[in-house]
């Protein structure tokens, strides 16, 4: 799992989509993260710390994905779903 890479720099062609149910061991992983991407402190990289002792489970699903983060992105969803 990587937060926002570059698309040369992306692992794979998966996008994780922000929609989680977390356990409350999550609150101590993310006491140890370090910051990463803008300084910040990931979700991200405390879900990669849960995958490596064996404790996120995903669900994969094919469907159309917008990203909402932005004005651009957030105008195609709402294009998308008016023409529907």
């Amino acid at each position: 799992m990587v937060e926002k890479p570059a698309s040369q720099d992306a692992p794979s062609n998966l996008a994780i989509i922000g929609r989680y149910i977390l356990t409350p061991n999550i609150f101590d992983i993310l006491e140890k993260t370090k910051p990463g991407k803008g300084g910040e402190i990931q979700i991200t990289d405390a879900l990669l710390e849960m995958a490596k002792q064996g404790k996120v489970i995903a669900y994969k699903f094919k469907g159309k994905r917008f990203d909402c983060g932005s004005v651009d992105g957030f105008v195609k969803a709402t294009n998308y779903f008016y023409k529907k």
